[in-house]
């Protein structure tokens, strides 16, 4: 079964898709990107601050479906400039630690302003 999940307390999407998909025991999260979830506004910033927004939003979102940064087994980055993949792995650190799932980082453009976004495939058998 096929679940469309957008949870309380996330930023509201900016176009025509779901926040978070759940397939069976897999939640496929919708790219995130560095906005304020009280306002749903960007919140630009160097990258370490667009990082750190947008691993929170991934997190929140995560934790309002009923998952974790822990269950997390791919993570797609994408980076508007390749020379900034230091700082942001920087923080990365900081959200996963030891629980390093795959990953892939791409460097491309974005339509606005934005220097990340970052989304995720975590396995999460359903409880109950």
């Amino acid at each position: 079964m096929i679940e469309r999940l957008t949870p309380p307390g996330i930023a509201t999407p900016r176009g025509p898709y779901t926040p978070a998909v759940r397939a069976g025991d897999f939640i496929f999260l919708s790219g995130q990107v560095p906005v304020d979830p009280a306002t749903s506004q960007f919140s630009p910033g160097d990258i370490k601050h667009e990082t750190r927004l947008t691993l929170s939003n991934m997190k929140r979102l995560l934790e309002g479906v009923g998952s974790s940064l822990a269950d997390v087994v791919k993570v797609g980055v994408f980076l508007a400039d390749g020379a900034e993949f230091a700082a942001m792995n920087e923080v990365y650190v900081e959200f996963f630690g030891e629980s390093r799932p795959a990953r892939t980082t791409i460097v491309c453009s974005f339509m606005a302003d934005i220097k990340i976004e970052i989304d995720c495939v975590a396995y999460s058998p359903k409880k109950g």
